[in-house]
């Protein structure tokens, strides 16, 4: 288990006290239980759930995602909450740090939490490792981490960066004769370029250069320079992106060096959540540098009608709170993972809502409908893809977009589908 021991003269507390009643010998000692919060028969207290984001930081920050949960639990309280029970939602900053985001975890599992749900972390060790000890389900993350997609007790939403890679290869296969891959030099980053390269492939592309930069720079004039002698410099070459947030720190680089005259006929693109709405917005809209960029997301394009509920709840219940963002990717993640465990939570009895009824609801074939902003997610067995790294998608569909008169749209309607495109991936 990740973290650090901390001595403590502290009584117990009702999680501590739960494991204790786990260990005992016997039905009899067990009995004793019952009265704890969250245990069952407990029906009164409020159902607690956790989510995490690092906010603040020199890196990619996900403010949007606790924001996000604490406007869901507003909506559902405002309606009588969950079988009469309050929802109250936990929220962590992980500060982009790996001894956080163990913390983090380990609060919610010593607050009680039922479920950790809607989080990012580029930990995914750290965050999963309390979490599988204590038995505890993480329903929908970022899907940042490789960890996300193999730990059983996670059930992911998306297929993570794993699909916006390989969906961007074969989105810019169809237009590009070579590409530069510009993404953070860390471990998460290091995951990219084979995936990338496998989109290529299956366009019949030749692999992408491989560009890593700091994920914290505040200039990528020289990274841009790299990408472009890789690339080249006219029709037919592309430069894509995925940075997170210091994605557009990097544009304003590459608008310098295309303003020099350097690399004007060159394409570029990246994944939703290193490119969205409101970059395109802050950057100059119709006249932004993003105009005619290419991108790849998991999910609809942001002014697609089934968004319209998520919109109204923002709208009513986050009172103004611009961290809310209906475009962000954090955010209409959040979104859906709460979106499955109200599912899940609805479905179960009201005496007897625990991390473990959770996480046999989900592994039992309880099935999600999003109203259509992803396939009905299940994660039996039969519903993960055969993908070595990645055992727990059950979605790999992406949607292809591209900033026309400065709004990110669709590209081309409906959900593309990598799973195959994976698979081939992963027998490499």
């Amino acid at each position: 288990m990740t973290g650090r021991l901390r001595l403590t003269s502290r009584p117990l507390l009702p999680t501590a006290l739960a494991a204790v009643c786990a260990t005992a010998i016997g039905a009899a000692a067990f009995a004793g239980c019952d009265g704890l919060p969250g245990a069952r028969g407990d029906s009164r207290g409020p159902i607690t759930v956790m989510t995490w984001a690092p906010e603040g930081t020199r890196a990619t920050n996900m403010a949007g995602m606790p924001a996000m949960a604490t406007a869901f639990a507003r909506w559902v309280n405002a309606g009588g909450g969950i079988h009469g029970r309050e929802l109250k939602v936990l929220t962590c900053n992980e500060r982009n740090d790996t001894v956080t985001a163990a913390d983090c975890a380990q609060r919610a599992v010593r607050e009680g939490a039922v479920a950790v749900v809607g989080s990012y972390s580029q930990h995914g060790r750290s965050m999963l490792s309390p979490l599988e000890a204590s038995g505890t389900p993480f329903i929908g993350g970022y899907g940042i981490t490789n960890e996300e997609f193999s730990s059983p007790l996670s059930y992911p939403v998306n297929g993570g960066q794993a699909t916006l890679l390989a969906g961007n290869g074969r989105q810019l296969a169809g237009v590009c004769k070579r590409v530069a891959l510009v993404r953070p030099d860390t471990i998460a980053g290091d995951q990219l370029p084979a995936l990338l390269d496998a989109g290529l492939a299956a366009g019949g592309r030749p692999s992408a250069a491989d560009v890593r930069a700091p994920e914290d720079a505040t200039d990528y004039t020289r990274h841009g320079t790299a990408a472009l002698e890789s690339a080249g410099k006219d029709d037919g070459a592309c430069v894509t992106a995925a940075l997170g947030e210091r994605t557009s720190t990097f544009f304003d680089s590459f608008r310098r060096l295309r303003g020099d005259g350097a690399g004007t006929r060159v394409r570029i693109a990246a994944v939703l959540g290193s490119v969205q709405q409101s970059l395109v917005d802050r950057t100059g809209g119709a006249g932004s540098p993003l105009e005619g960029a290419y991108a790849t997301g998991w999910y609809p394009a942001a002014d697609d009608a089934r968004w319209e509920p998520m919109r109204k709840v923002i709208a009513q219940h986050a009172f103004g709170d611009n961290r809310v963002d209906p475009a962000d990717p954090g955010v209409q993640t959040t979104w859906l993972a709460y979106t499955v465990l109200r599912s899940v939570l609805l479905s179960l009895d009201a005496d007897d809502i625990t991390p473990a009824s959770v996480r046999q609801a989900l592994d039992g074939g309880h099935r999600v409908d999003t109203g259509g902003l992803t396939p009905p997610l299940r994660w039996q067995h039969q519903d993960l893809l055969a993908v070595r790294n990645y055992p727990r998608v059950v979605n790999a569909n992406v949607t292809y977009q591209v900033v026309r008169d400065g709004r990110l749209v669709a590209a081309k309607g409906g959900f593309i589908n990598v799973a195959r495109t994976l698979e081939e991936q992963s027998k490499g």
